[in-house]
């Protein structure tokens, strides 16, 4: 049995980091992953919660990433934030700790003593026409070394991102989806931590119900965001990842097509998905079925059609 995170209310836990922050570093933040996805579907509603035990924050642009990120880390140990120290790299390290064996920043809100609800994890963007998957960069704070990770298609999120009322970005819906189906370009053996089940099916499962909550949303309030996301991703793809835009998007429904064709993998991706993001809502398996083929049809195939005319 998989132990559950606690549900969280998204404006809550968005407010809290906002007034944690130094108000000089918002603009620094971009807020990705389930809090992101939450906080603009569910902003404004009390009675929707999701399930996450990591809030990504990622600091942006990749310029300023390292010396932000150091700043932000300093100030939330005054403020009696605490270092999670669960796990294999659960101290910090020094001068001599290669840059990939450092532990990443993440750090639990005053009070936790390990029992937090959810801990802050500390991201960077990646450097401008990188195509390293991953990469870490050293932050150095007053209690030791640290890393701050990158992953190569974040650079999406920095794409139009939304500002919230507590004056931090979050990362736009479409660029998450998209972010995961380039990143998950088949279903792959890796798990996640813990756990039997496989990263690519959790990636992929937050595609779908991404575009399931879109199209929710444009279901009762007459709007067609779903149907803008396709040119959205090709302007982003162009915009942030030129060189390999063509591709990227020729090649950008693989992994979720294989996620398709495989019953098994897709109520497993469905499985966590009711578990995280759509936790207050219990999507069905026909439901979630019918939103993947729609992204299918909807989303990957006009945005392959776009890039065909676009130069190789």
């Amino acid at each position: 049995m998989i132990a559950l995170p606690t549900p969280l209310t998204p404006d809550a836990v968005m407010a809290q980091i906002a007034a944690a922050l130094p108000a000089d570093c918002r603009q620094d933040v971009i807020v990705i992953g389930s809090l992101a996805a939450g906080y603009h579907f569910f902003a404004g509603d009390g009675q929707r919660r999701i399930r996450t035990k990591d809030v990504d924050c990622m600091f942006s642009p990749q310029a300023r990433a390292v010396a932000a990120a150091g700043e932000v880390t300093d100030r939330l140990l005054a403020a009696a934030w605490q270092p999670r120290t669960e796990g294999e790299w659960g101290k910090p390290g020094d001068s001599n700790t290669p840059d990939d064996r450092l532990p990443m920043i993440r750090l639990e809100p005053p009070g936790a003593e390990g029992g937090s609800a959810w801990f802050l994890e500390l991201l960077g963007a990646p450097e401008q026409g990188s195509e390293q998957p991953k990469a870490f960069h050293r932050v150095q704070t007053r209690i030791g070394h640290f890393a701050i990770c990158s992953f190569n298609y974040l650079a999406l999120a920095e794409c139009k991102p939304i500002l919230t009322q507590h004056g931090l970005h979050i990362a736009r819906p479409e660029m998450m989806a998209l972010a995961n189906m380039l990143h998950h370009p088949s279903i792959g053996p890796e798990l996640i931590a813990g756990t039997t089940e496989k990263r690519s099916s959790k990636d992929l499962g937050r595609v779908l119900a991404l575009a399931w909550l879109t199209a929710e949303r444009d279901r009762r309030g007459g709007t067609g965001e779903l149907d803008a996301w396709p040119n959205r991703m090709a302007d982003a793809l162009r915009d942030r990842l030129p060189d390999r835009a063509r591709n990227l998007a020729l090649g950008a429904g693989t992994g979720l097509r294989e996620l398709m064709a495989s019953d098994g993998d897709r109520d497993e991706a469905l499985a966590i998905c009711n578990r995280g993001l759509l936790a207050s809502m219990e999507v069905g398996r026909d439901a979630f079925a019918a939103i993947g083929r729609r992204v299918i049809q909807q989303v990957i195939e006009p945005l392959a059609d776009a890039a065909q005319g676009w130069p190789e």
